[in-house]
C-alpha cells in the first residue's frame, strides 16, 4: 500500500499515559464500579471490575 492510499490516524486525545487514581468504589450487580481520575491531567472515567482476575474495563470515555 502506498502512502497516498493510507488513511491518516485521528489525533490522540491524550498526550500522555494516564495514571488512574480511584476516587470511589461501589458494588453493583455488574461488578465493582470505580470512579477514577488521572493524576496528571484530571480527566475522569468510570471503570468496572467484572472478575477478580481481570483488570478494570472502561465503562465510559474519558471526560474532561
Amino acid at each position: 500500500m502506498t502512502a497516498s492510499r493510507t488513511i491518516p490516524l485521528a489525533p490522540s486525545a491524550s498526550v500522555h499515559e494516564h495514571a488512574w487514581i480511584t476516587e470511589s468504589v461501589h458494588l453493583t450487580s455488574d461488578g465493582r464500579v470505580r470512579y477514577v481520575r488521572c493524576a496528571g491531567c484530571s480527566v475522569r472515567r468510570v471503570d468496572v471490575d467484572t472478575a477478580a482476575l481481570l483488570p478494570p474495563a472502561a465503562l465510559t470515555r474519558e471526560i474532561g
